[in-house]
Order: structure tokens, then C-alpha cells, then sequence
């Protein structure tokens, strides 16, 4: 018998399946099938298993068998922290653009940009008049606030000075209970008044308002400022923690901060309060008992 012939016997030969049942031995099915059969079907199955992980691996399973998974994920949260921190760096210009704003209207000035330094040798020789530069852009209508402000009075005799039929008849809470450490004293730059109090103790605000500033400042820390009715402005400095955002309502007593020890010009933890009506600092003393 040829090689041919045997391998034409191999393949072409069948098997009978038979199917019986246990108890009598009767026949349920059967079939025949041939060792073509058995590797087709061999294959078939291989073949589905094969293209059934693949789904899997590229899709459900894809955390633990697709190496690329990972990368692409943290890629798309790289790119998702990436826009966020955009629009914060953008939030915060924004909002430190205000902060100078806010900052110009309450002193009364105008800001000028840091001038470039001179080399050693040429200080001497050449003075800058400060006053005449303002590289600072602000918009039309803080520049008519400021001239407002720059063109009331702030000699030293007028400050306190009220009109009648201002606030000078309303009940104002008392920001914090404690002592005062450092008197309103505007001939010394000092437009307020220094109160100690408790660790930890809740700053209130002395009346209905809203807040117009609430933000952090290398000098003083974290900084409220509520706008009141009648053109009065209380500004609370120094705090720890700020509770009130930029457009927040609050009513008198109602807690706006925490006091604290913050910005380089602290002395300590304490509260520091200013009254401004009219671009002109009050005596918070005057209208407030803090004992």
C-alpha cells in the first residue's frame, strides 16, 4: 500500500458516536465523524477564542493586557489637569487684578510699576521722579473712582469727620471681643485699630454688606473687605482662614473669618480692622465696643 493511499485512509476514515441512555442502554443519537471533522472543529473553536480575547484584551480586560492602556489614560488626565490649571492661572490673574484694583480705590492711588535697575554707578548721577510714571493700565472707570477718592480731603483733622444723617444712628457689631493693642492713629500710617483676642476666635461683620474683597496679600495676610450701606467700608486683616467669597452677602454678626497671625506686617495674632466712608479711615472705636 502506497504512502497516498494511507494517508487517504487516515483521513476517510469515521468514527460512530453513539449516545445511550444509562439505564437500558437505548440509543438516544448518534453520528459519524471523521478526523476532518475533528480538526475543523478544533479549529473553530481555537478561532473563537482567539477573536473573543481579543474583544476582551482591547476592551473590558484592556487594564491588564493592553501595555498601552495606562499611558493613554494618564495621557488623557494630563491633558484634562493641564486645561484646569489654565483657567485657574487665568482665574487668578483675574482675581489679582482685582485685588490691585481694590487696593488703589482704598489708598487712593495710583500704581506704578517696578522700574528696571540701574547699574551702581549710575544711581547717583540720575534721580526718577516717580510721580510722573503709571505704567499701570487700569480701566476708565477705576480711574474716575481714584480721582474721586484723590480729590476728598484726608488731612488728619478731617478724618472721623461724619455728616449727618449717615450711619453715625446704627447699631454695629463688635468683629471680635479683646483688647486693643495699637490705636487708630492715621499720622502714622496705622488706619485702624489692632484687637486681641482668643486663639482661633470667629471674626463677625460689624453689618449687613456685602464682600467686595476676600483674598490673601504679602502684607497683611488674609484680607475681607464688606461693602455697607451709606459708602462704608470695613476691611478685616490678619486673618487665618477666610469664610466668605467676593459677592457673598452677609449680615451683621454673621461670621466672615477666622483671626490669625498672617502677612509680614503682623505682630502677632490679631485682628485689624479698618472703617472707610468715603475714601476716609474712621476711628472704629468711635462706633464699636470691643470690650
Amino acid at each position: 500500500m502506497s504512502v497516498k493511499q494511507k494517508i487517504n485512509d487516515w483521513i476517510e476514515t469515521k468514527f460512530l458516536i453513539v449516545i445511550r441512555k444509562e439505564e437500558d442502554f437505548s440509543v438516544i443519537t448518534s453520528f459519524n465523524i471523521t478526523k476532518i471533522r475533528v480538526g475543523l472543529l478544533f479549529a473553530l473553536v481555537f478561532l473563537t477564542c482567539f477573536v473573543l480575547s481579543l474583544f476582551l484584551s482591547k476592551t473590558l480586560l484592556a487594564r491588564w493586557f493592553d501595555p498601552l492602556y495606562v499611558e493613554t489614560e494618564n495621557m488623557v488626565r494630563i491633558h484634562s489637569l493641564s486645561e484646569t490649571v489654565d483657567s485657574l492661572i487665568l482665574e487668578v490673574e483675574a482675581k489679582d487684578q482685582y485685588v490691585r484694583n481694590i487696593q488703589m480705590v482704598l489708598s487712593g492711588e495710583t500704581d506704578a510699576e517696578e522700574e528696571p535697575t540701574e547699574p551702581a554707578e549710575n544711581q547717583g548721577e540720575q534721580q526718577v521722579d516717580r510721580s510722573e510714571i503709571d505704567l499701570y493700565k487700569s480701566s476708565d472707570a477705576t480711574r474716575q473712582i481714584i480721582s474721586e477718592f484723590e480729590s476728598l480731603p484726608l488731612e488728619e483733622g478731617g478724618f472721623g469727620n461724619l455728616s449727618s444723617g449717615t450711619f453715625t444712628d446704627n447699631y454695629f457689631f463688635p468683629p471680635v471681643k479683646g483688647v486693643v493693642t495699637s490705636s487708630f492713629s492715621p499720622s502714622g500710617s496705622h488706619f485702624g485699630i489692632d484687637v486681641v483676642a482668643g486663639e482661633n476666635e470667629p471674626v463677625k461683620a460689624i453689618a449687613d454688606g456685602t464682600v467686595i474683597f476676600a483674598s490673601w496679600t504679602l502684607d497683611t495676610g488674609y484680607v475681607v473687605g464688606i461693602q455697607h450701606s451709606n459708602e462704608l467700608i470695613s476691611i478685616y486683616k490678619h486673618n487665618s482662614v477666610i469664610l466668605k467669597a467676593v459677592g457673598d452677602p452677609v449680615r451683621g454678626g454673621e461670621i466672615v473669618s477666622i483671626i490669625g497671625n498672617t502677612g509680614e506686617q503682623t505682630t502677632g495674632q490679631h485682628l485689624h480692622l479698618e472703617l472707610w466712608y468715603r475714601g476716609n479711615p474712621l476711628d472704629p472705636r468711635e462706633f464699636i465696643t470691643f470690650d
